[in-house]
């Protein structure tokens, strides 16, 4: 895979206060790296030092083979950048700042007409056009901040919060758009909408306090919480227990439980497995062999929330 975005410890201070802590990974073409982390974790600060906004206290960014040091005007031609907010100038419409996104990006004429309007149309923007951006919904502000981040079909687009203000129906078309362009750019998309990262991403980083706390895919961010594999199984009331004392018996089961169900009448009997390992089937044939009324079977992938916290707080407790 060829490597587009390469970070090697980056640092950042802002006076006592440590930032970014050597920030190092990289990202290559096809992929669509989650950045992820809490409030104050280091994420905006690093992509702001990526795309040149700020000047690093130490380490250094390679973007498509230049520096981000010694190189930074070829650094920000190669990518695109919707920063947190997407900032824009208030009193002009969506058609005049993407012009004038497109002017200083080097395009003129045919050019660019051609690519204001593609941009318009991957954002949906047209009913807003000729609107002050000042007049828009949090959701079209930001959709403007996208279409001007990919205007120029960029190798490699740095998305800070690209869902944010957007409802159910908007996030699906930017997710939908993500995935088309991601098998030939490299994104890095930073959010605090786990379900994000299953949507789209086909690889994690989780930065607190400023340090790289988790490098990989969802898959195996999934496979870290205690839910992964777990299996449910709803039943009649009366028969819930008998089942869980029974699923206590099987191998590889961890802890048995059972909570209400939606009805007064069922019950859920929760399975966790001791390591991980999928017991679906084993839990399948005990039911059948047992002749439970199963009304609902599931298996869990594993819920990042309950990952996400625990990486985070132990980061907190950790010495820098």
């Amino acid at each position: 895979m060829e490597t587009m975005v390469e970070l090697q410890n980056l640092t950042k201070r802002f006076g006592p206060i440590l930032a970014a802590d050597r920030v190092s990974f990289s990202v290559g073409r096809g992929e669509v790296l989650g950045f992820l982390g809490p409030n104050g974790a280091g994420k905006s600060t690093t992509m702001k030092m990526v795309t040149c906004f700020l000047a690093p206290t130490a380490g250094t960014a390679r973007v498509c083979g230049h520096d981000i040091l010694s190189d930074s005007i070829a650094v920000r031609r190669t990518l695109g950048y919707l920063p947190e907010g997407a900032p824009a100038y208030p009193d002009m419409t969506p058609r005049s700042f993407l012009g004038f996104a497109a002017e200083v990006r080097g395009l003129r004429g045919a050019e660019k007409k051609k690519a204001v309007e593609r941009a318009v149309e991957l954002t949906s923007l047209q009913g807003v056009l000729g609107q002050p951006i000042d007049t828009l919904s949090k959701g079209f502000k930001r959709r403007v901040g996208l279409a001007q981040a990919i205007l120029h079909d960029p190798e490699v687009l740095i998305l800070d919060e690209p869902t944010d203000g957007l409802d159910p129906n908007q996030k699906h078309e930017v997710r939908q758009l993500i995935n088309e362009m991601a098998g030939r750019k490299a994104i890095i998309l930073s959010t605090h909408i786990l379900e994000e990262v299953e949507a789209v991403c086909t690889r994690a980083v989780i930065i607190a306090a400023g340090r790289v706390i988790f490098d990989g895919t969802p898959e195996a961010l999934e496979a870290r919480s205690r839910w992964h594999n777990a299996v449910t199984l709803r039943l009649g009331r009366k028969s819930a227990p008998e089942a869980a004392e029974a699923l206590k018996r099987l191998d590889g089961v961890g802890e048995v439980r059972v909570e209400d169900g939606p009805g007064d009448a069922e019950r859920d009997v929760v399975v966790f497995t001791r390591n991980g390992k999928s017991i679906a089937n084993e839990i399948a044939d005990m039911a059948r062999a047992k002749e439970w009324r199963v009304l609902e079977m599931r298996t869990e992938r594993g819920r990042l929330d309950e990952v996400f916290r625990d990486l985070t707080a132990s980061a907190k407790e950790s010495p820098r």
